[in-house]
Protein backbone atom coordinates (compact mmCIF):
# COMPACT_ATOMS: atom_id res chain seq x y z
CA UNK A 1 0.00 0.00 0.00
CA UNK A 2 1.51 3.52 -0.86
CA UNK A 3 2.56 5.68 2.02
CA UNK A 4 -0.16 8.49 2.01
CA UNK A 5 1.22 12.01 2.44
CA UNK A 6 1.04 13.41 6.31
CA UNK A 7 1.40 17.08 7.14
CA UNK A 8 1.95 17.98 11.03
CA UNK A 9 1.81 21.38 12.88
CA UNK A 10 0.94 22.37 15.99
CA UNK A 11 -2.46 22.02 17.44
CA UNK A 12 -2.68 25.74 18.25
CA UNK A 13 -1.10 28.46 16.15
CA UNK A 14 -1.39 32.46 17.37
CA UNK A 15 -0.03 34.67 15.19
CA UNK A 16 -0.38 38.54 15.12
CA UNK A 17 0.86 41.65 16.81
CA UNK A 18 0.34 41.63 20.92
CA UNK A 19 -0.23 37.60 20.53
CA UNK A 20 1.92 37.45 23.51
CA UNK A 21 -0.48 38.99 25.30
CA UNK A 22 -2.60 35.67 25.15
CA UNK A 23 -0.04 33.71 27.21
CA UNK A 24 -1.74 33.72 30.26
CA UNK A 25 -4.56 32.39 28.97
CA UNK A 26 -3.08 29.53 26.83
CA UNK A 27 -0.94 28.29 29.82
CA UNK A 28 -3.81 28.28 32.75
CA UNK A 29 -5.59 25.58 29.99
CA UNK A 30 -2.22 23.43 30.37
CA UNK A 31 -0.55 23.51 33.73
CA UNK A 32 -0.25 25.40 36.75
CA UNK A 33 3.31 26.02 36.81
CA UNK A 34 5.19 26.73 34.31
CA UNK A 35 9.31 26.39 33.57
CA UNK A 36 10.14 29.16 31.50
CA UNK A 37 13.58 28.27 29.29
CA UNK A 38 15.12 31.36 27.64
CA UNK A 39 18.25 32.97 27.99
CA UNK A 40 19.95 36.12 29.15
CA UNK A 41 19.28 38.94 26.76
CA UNK A 42 15.53 37.97 27.14
CA UNK A 43 15.82 38.59 30.37
CA UNK A 44 17.42 42.05 29.98
CA UNK A 45 14.96 43.13 27.50
CA UNK A 46 12.22 42.68 29.95
CA UNK A 47 10.20 39.72 28.19
CA UNK A 48 10.81 37.30 30.88
CA UNK A 49 9.67 39.31 33.39
CA UNK A 50 6.77 40.19 31.00
CA UNK A 51 5.72 36.55 30.35
CA UNK A 52 5.90 35.83 34.60
CA UNK A 53 3.69 38.31 35.16
CA UNK A 54 1.05 37.70 32.36
CA UNK A 55 1.36 33.87 33.60
CA UNK A 56 0.45 35.13 37.46
CA UNK A 57 -2.28 37.23 36.30
CA UNK A 58 -3.96 33.86 35.33
CA UNK A 59 -2.62 31.92 38.20
CA UNK A 60 -0.04 29.86 36.56
CA UNK A 61 3.03 30.17 38.77
CA UNK A 62 6.59 30.41 37.42
CA UNK A 63 10.26 29.59 37.45
CA UNK A 64 12.97 30.28 35.23
CA UNK A 65 15.53 28.87 33.58
CA UNK A 66 18.54 31.00 32.03
CA UNK A 67 21.06 28.57 31.13
CA UNK A 68 20.95 28.23 27.08
CA UNK A 69 23.34 30.83 26.20
CA UNK A 70 24.71 29.67 22.54
CA UNK A 71 23.93 26.22 20.34
CA UNK A 72 22.03 24.25 22.51
CA UNK A 73 23.37 21.36 23.95
CA UNK A 74 22.78 17.69 26.35
CA UNK A 75 23.83 19.61 28.75
CA UNK A 76 21.72 22.59 28.59
CA UNK A 77 18.93 19.96 28.67
CA UNK A 78 20.19 18.05 31.37
CA UNK A 79 19.90 21.15 33.79
CA UNK A 80 16.80 23.03 32.72
CA UNK A 81 15.43 18.75 32.88
CA UNK A 82 16.98 19.34 36.42
CA UNK A 83 15.15 22.63 37.28
CA UNK A 84 11.71 21.19 35.88
CA UNK A 85 11.63 17.78 38.45
CA UNK A 86 13.25 19.68 41.00
CA UNK A 87 10.63 22.66 41.19
CA UNK A 88 7.76 19.68 40.19
CA UNK A 89 6.42 21.97 37.08
CA UNK A 90 3.74 20.62 34.74
CA UNK A 91 4.37 22.82 31.87
CA UNK A 92 7.25 24.62 29.71
CA UNK A 93 7.47 27.76 27.90
CA UNK A 94 9.81 28.42 25.75
CA UNK A 95 10.82 31.99 24.89
CA UNK A 96 13.43 33.13 22.75
CA UNK A 97 15.20 32.13 19.64
CA UNK A 98 15.61 28.48 18.39
CA UNK A 99 18.12 27.39 21.25
CA UNK A 100 15.36 28.07 23.47
CA UNK A 101 12.58 26.41 21.76
CA UNK A 102 14.84 23.50 20.70
CA UNK A 103 16.37 23.17 24.63
CA UNK A 104 11.79 22.83 25.70
CA UNK A 105 11.38 20.44 22.97
CA UNK A 106 13.89 17.83 24.42
CA UNK A 107 13.05 18.49 28.08
CA UNK A 108 9.17 17.74 27.54
CA UNK A 109 10.16 14.97 25.86
CA UNK A 110 12.81 13.73 27.96
CA UNK A 111 10.94 14.39 31.55
CA UNK A 112 7.86 11.71 31.14
CA UNK A 113 9.84 9.37 28.78
CA UNK A 114 12.79 9.14 30.73
CA UNK A 115 16.48 8.59 29.61
CA UNK A 116 19.07 11.00 27.72
CA UNK A 117 18.18 13.20 24.55
CA UNK A 118 20.39 11.06 22.74
CA UNK A 119 18.61 8.18 23.38
CA UNK A 120 16.21 9.69 20.79
CA UNK A 121 18.19 10.01 17.85
CA UNK A 122 17.39 8.11 14.88
CA UNK A 123 14.21 6.77 16.55
CA UNK A 124 16.39 4.38 18.94
CA UNK A 125 13.71 5.38 21.54
CA UNK A 126 10.47 6.62 20.41
CA UNK A 127 8.46 8.69 22.70
CA UNK A 128 5.52 6.91 24.00
CA UNK A 129 4.43 9.19 26.49
CA UNK A 130 2.77 12.22 25.54
CA UNK A 131 5.75 15.11 26.41
CA UNK A 132 4.99 17.90 28.77
CA UNK A 133 2.84 20.86 27.17
CA UNK A 134 4.97 23.18 25.55
CA UNK A 135 4.34 26.90 24.80
CA UNK A 136 6.75 28.10 21.89
CA UNK A 137 7.29 31.93 21.80
CA UNK A 138 9.66 32.54 19.19
CA UNK A 139 11.87 36.15 19.01
CA UNK A 140 13.46 35.93 16.25
CA UNK A 141 12.44 34.96 12.62
CA UNK A 142 14.53 32.41 11.54
CA UNK A 143 14.35 28.50 12.82
CA UNK A 144 10.60 28.11 12.82
CA UNK A 145 11.02 25.81 15.63
CA UNK A 146 7.74 26.51 17.11
CA UNK A 147 6.14 24.73 13.85
CA UNK A 148 8.47 21.50 13.63
CA UNK A 149 8.63 18.14 15.57
CA UNK A 150 12.38 18.35 14.80
CA UNK A 151 15.07 19.38 17.61
CA UNK A 152 18.78 19.78 17.09
CA UNK A 153 20.83 19.06 20.50
CA UNK A 154 24.73 18.94 19.88
CA UNK A 155 26.22 16.03 21.99
CA UNK A 156 29.27 17.71 23.72
CA UNK A 157 31.04 15.04 24.03
CA UNK A 158 31.30 13.53 20.32
CA UNK A 159 30.56 17.52 19.02
CA UNK A 160 27.81 16.07 17.00
CA UNK A 161 24.71 17.92 16.65
CA UNK A 162 21.66 15.31 16.53
CA UNK A 163 18.82 16.33 14.50
CA UNK A 164 16.22 14.27 15.99
CA UNK A 165 12.23 14.01 15.02
CA UNK A 166 9.43 12.30 16.14
CA UNK A 167 5.85 13.54 16.47
CA UNK A 168 6.61 14.42 20.70
CA UNK A 169 8.55 17.34 19.61
CA UNK A 170 5.77 19.52 18.01
CA UNK A 171 4.92 22.36 20.30
CA UNK A 172 1.04 22.34 22.03
CA UNK A 173 0.74 25.75 21.14
CA UNK A 174 3.13 28.40 18.90
CA UNK A 175 2.43 32.04 20.23
CA UNK A 176 4.38 34.05 17.02
CA UNK A 177 4.09 37.58 17.43
CA UNK A 178 6.52 39.62 15.22
CA UNK A 179 6.74 42.86 18.19
CA UNK A 180 9.16 40.10 19.93
CA UNK A 181 11.35 40.22 17.39
CA UNK A 182 11.73 44.03 16.96
CA UNK A 183 15.18 44.03 19.45
CA UNK A 184 16.43 41.26 16.79
CA UNK A 185 19.72 43.10 16.49
CA UNK A 186 21.15 43.56 12.66
CA UNK A 187 23.56 40.36 12.52
CA UNK A 188 21.04 38.25 14.03
CA UNK A 189 18.06 39.45 11.91
CA UNK A 190 20.33 38.25 8.66
CA UNK A 191 21.29 35.37 9.90
CA UNK A 192 18.16 34.01 10.99
CA UNK A 193 16.35 35.21 7.93
CA UNK A 194 18.66 33.46 5.80
CA UNK A 195 17.88 30.35 8.04
CA UNK A 196 14.32 30.74 7.19
CA UNK A 197 14.78 31.02 3.45
CA UNK A 198 17.09 27.88 3.50
CA UNK A 199 14.45 26.11 5.53
CA UNK A 200 11.96 26.90 2.54
CA UNK A 201 14.06 26.38 -0.48
CA UNK A 202 15.36 22.99 0.71
CA UNK A 203 11.87 21.77 1.85
CA UNK A 204 11.07 22.97 -2.16
CA UNK A 205 13.89 21.06 -3.52
CA UNK A 206 13.93 18.07 -1.14
CA UNK A 207 12.91 15.01 -2.78
CA UNK A 208 10.00 14.99 0.28
CA UNK A 209 8.21 18.00 -1.00
CA UNK A 210 4.38 17.41 -1.35
CA UNK A 211 2.21 19.67 -2.31
CA UNK A 212 1.10 20.98 1.29
CA UNK A 213 4.98 21.66 1.90
CA UNK A 214 5.18 23.19 -1.35
CA UNK A 215 2.81 26.06 -0.54
CA UNK A 216 4.07 26.79 2.18
CA UNK A 217 7.69 26.87 1.18
CA UNK A 218 6.82 29.13 -1.84
CA UNK A 219 4.76 31.22 0.28
CA UNK A 220 7.57 31.82 2.69
CA UNK A 221 10.27 32.63 0.06
CA UNK A 222 7.99 35.13 -1.77
CA UNK A 223 7.65 36.65 1.95
CA UNK A 224 11.24 36.74 2.38
CA UNK A 225 12.11 38.11 -1.07
CA UNK A 226 10.01 40.75 -0.14
CA UNK A 227 10.39 41.50 3.21
CA UNK A 228 14.57 40.49 4.78
CA UNK A 229 16.21 43.31 2.95
CA UNK A 230 13.73 45.34 4.41
CA UNK A 231 13.55 44.27 8.35
CA UNK A 232 17.77 43.86 8.00
CA UNK A 233 17.84 48.12 7.13
CA UNK A 234 15.29 48.65 9.83
CA UNK A 235 14.88 46.60 12.28
CA UNK A 236 11.77 48.61 13.58
CA UNK A 237 10.00 48.15 10.41
CA UNK A 238 6.99 45.85 11.82
CA UNK A 239 5.48 45.37 8.50
CA UNK A 240 9.00 43.49 7.04
CA UNK A 241 9.13 42.32 11.02
CA UNK A 242 5.42 40.76 10.17
CA UNK A 243 6.64 39.43 7.16
CA UNK A 244 9.53 37.28 8.38
CA UNK A 245 7.89 35.63 11.04
CA UNK A 246 5.18 34.33 8.89
CA UNK A 247 7.54 33.16 6.55
CA UNK A 248 9.97 31.57 9.69
CA UNK A 249 6.51 30.05 10.84
CA UNK A 250 5.08 28.48 6.91
CA UNK A 251 9.00 27.63 6.09
CA UNK A 252 9.43 25.81 9.83
CA UNK A 253 6.25 23.79 8.62
CA UNK A 254 7.46 23.28 5.47
CA UNK A 255 10.98 21.47 5.98
CA UNK A 256 9.82 19.97 9.44
CA UNK A 257 7.21 17.67 6.68
CA UNK A 258 9.31 17.51 3.54
CA UNK A 259 12.99 17.62 5.53
CA UNK A 260 15.86 19.41 5.04
CA UNK A 261 18.64 18.54 2.30
CA UNK A 262 22.42 19.29 1.71
CA UNK A 263 22.98 22.60 3.22
CA UNK A 264 21.69 21.48 6.69
CA UNK A 265 23.56 18.37 6.87
CA UNK A 266 26.93 19.92 5.99
CA UNK A 267 25.97 23.46 8.65
CA UNK A 268 25.36 20.96 11.52
CA UNK A 269 29.09 19.83 11.89
CA UNK A 270 30.14 23.56 11.38
CA UNK A 271 28.17 24.46 14.51
CA UNK A 272 29.07 22.13 16.52
CA UNK A 273 32.95 21.65 15.80
CA UNK A 274 33.66 25.27 14.98
CA UNK A 275 30.63 27.15 17.55
CA UNK A 276 28.99 29.06 14.50
CA UNK A 277 25.60 29.53 15.18
CA UNK A 278 22.93 27.51 13.13
CA UNK A 279 21.63 30.73 11.04
CA UNK A 280 24.99 31.65 9.67
CA UNK A 281 26.49 28.34 9.18
CA UNK A 282 23.56 27.69 6.80
CA UNK A 283 23.71 30.89 5.21
CA UNK A 284 27.47 30.39 4.12
CA UNK A 285 26.96 27.36 2.10
CA UNK A 286 23.52 28.37 0.95
CA UNK A 287 24.61 30.00 -2.43
CA UNK A 288 27.34 27.02 -3.34
CA UNK A 289 25.30 24.78 -2.34
CA UNK A 290 22.34 25.78 -4.71
CA UNK A 291 25.02 25.96 -7.73
CA UNK A 292 25.89 22.48 -6.62
CA UNK A 293 23.07 21.33 -6.73
CA UNK A 294 20.78 23.54 -9.26
CA UNK A 295 21.52 20.56 -12.66
CA UNK A 296 19.23 18.29 -10.65
CA UNK A 297 16.09 20.56 -9.32
CA UNK A 298 16.67 22.89 -12.68
CA UNK A 299 12.15 23.53 -12.57
CA UNK A 300 12.33 23.89 -9.01
CA UNK A 301 14.66 26.56 -8.96
CA UNK A 302 13.41 27.99 -11.68
CA UNK A 303 9.89 28.88 -9.89
CA UNK A 304 12.24 29.80 -6.80
CA UNK A 305 14.15 32.37 -9.63
CA UNK A 306 10.67 34.02 -10.72
CA UNK A 307 9.23 34.67 -7.35
CA UNK A 308 12.65 37.00 -6.92
CA UNK A 309 12.20 38.42 -10.17
CA UNK A 310 9.50 39.31 -12.37
CA UNK A 311 12.03 39.62 -15.10
CA UNK A 312 12.47 35.45 -14.93
CA UNK A 313 8.65 34.96 -15.45
CA UNK A 314 9.75 35.06 -19.75
CA UNK A 315 13.17 33.16 -19.37
CA UNK A 316 13.80 29.23 -19.51
CA UNK A 317 13.86 27.29 -16.96
CA UNK A 318 17.47 26.95 -17.10
CA UNK A 319 18.15 31.00 -17.07
CA UNK A 320 15.07 31.27 -14.56
CA UNK A 321 16.93 28.77 -12.15
CA UNK A 322 19.99 30.78 -12.67
CA UNK A 323 18.22 33.98 -11.36
CA UNK A 324 17.34 32.10 -8.42
CA UNK A 325 20.88 30.92 -7.58
CA UNK A 326 22.44 34.52 -8.54
CA UNK A 327 19.21 36.30 -6.36
CA UNK A 328 19.82 34.31 -3.24
CA UNK A 329 23.82 35.15 -3.88
CA UNK A 330 23.00 39.02 -4.11
CA UNK A 331 21.02 38.71 -1.01
CA UNK A 332 23.53 37.09 1.29
CA UNK A 333 26.11 39.79 -0.05
CA UNK A 334 23.61 42.48 0.88
CA UNK A 335 23.52 40.79 3.97
CA UNK A 336 27.15 41.31 5.32
CA UNK A 337 26.96 37.52 5.22
CA UNK A 338 31.01 36.27 5.88
CA UNK A 339 32.19 33.02 4.53
CA UNK A 340 33.83 30.12 6.54
CA UNK A 341 37.13 32.09 6.25
CA UNK A 342 35.79 35.57 6.88
CA UNK A 343 33.88 34.59 10.26
CA UNK A 344 38.11 33.47 11.42
CA UNK A 345 37.95 29.64 11.16
CA UNK A 346 41.47 29.56 11.41
CA UNK A 347 42.44 26.90 7.81
CA UNK A 348 44.51 24.24 9.27
CA UNK A 349 41.71 23.67 11.73
CA UNK A 350 39.39 23.84 9.13
CA UNK A 351 41.07 21.50 6.92
CA UNK A 352 41.61 18.80 9.79
CA UNK A 353 38.22 18.57 10.23
CA UNK A 354 37.20 17.66 6.90
CA UNK A 355 36.75 13.77 7.33
CA UNK A 356 34.79 14.41 11.04
CA UNK A 357 32.55 16.86 9.08
CA UNK A 358 32.19 15.12 6.03
CA UNK A 359 31.24 11.71 7.69
CA UNK A 360 28.84 14.16 10.74
CA UNK A 361 26.83 15.30 7.17
CA UNK A 362 26.39 12.07 5.43
CA UNK A 363 25.39 10.24 9.07
CA UNK A 364 22.67 12.88 9.46
CA UNK A 365 21.02 11.76 6.85
CA UNK A 366 20.07 15.26 5.25
CA UNK A 367 22.39 14.82 2.18
CA UNK A 368 20.19 11.77 1.17
CA UNK A 369 16.92 14.46 0.47
CA UNK A 370 18.98 16.53 -1.86
CA UNK A 371 18.02 16.64 -5.69
CA UNK A 372 21.38 15.74 -6.01
CA UNK A 373 23.07 13.24 -3.81
CA UNK A 374 26.85 13.95 -3.05
CA UNK A 375 29.44 11.46 -2.31
CA UNK A 376 31.43 12.16 1.03
CA UNK A 377 34.47 13.42 -1.04
CA UNK A 378 31.89 15.83 -2.94
CA UNK A 379 30.90 16.99 0.59
CA UNK A 380 34.45 17.52 1.81
CA UNK A 381 35.10 19.76 -1.48
CA UNK A 382 31.94 21.31 -1.43
CA UNK A 383 33.28 22.62 2.49
CA UNK A 384 36.81 23.86 0.66
CA UNK A 385 34.57 25.62 -2.12
CA UNK A 386 32.47 27.06 0.67
CA UNK A 387 35.43 28.24 3.07
CA UNK A 388 36.46 31.00 0.69
CA UNK A 389 33.05 31.73 -1.35
CA UNK A 390 32.81 34.98 -2.38
CA UNK A 391 29.06 36.13 -2.30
Amino acid sequence: METCKTFQMPPTILYQQNSFAQIGEKAELLGKKALIISDQIMQKLGYVENCQQKLSDHSVDSVVFLGVASEPNDQYVEDALQLFQDETCDLIISLGGGSCIDTAKAVAVVATNGGNIEDYVGMKKIAQIAPVPHIAIPTTAGTGSEATDVTVITNSATKVKMMIKQPAFMPNVAIVDPLLTLSSPQKVTAATGVDALSHAIEAYISKKSQPMTDMMALSAIKLISKNLHKAFTDGQNIEAREGMSLAALQAGSAFSNASVCLIHGMSRPIGALFDVPHGFSNAMLLPAILEYSKDACIDRLADIGRIFSSEAEHLSDEDAAEVAVQSVKDLCKSLEIPNLEQWGIPRKEFVSALRKMSTDAIDSGSPSNNPKTPSKEEIAELYQICYEYQF
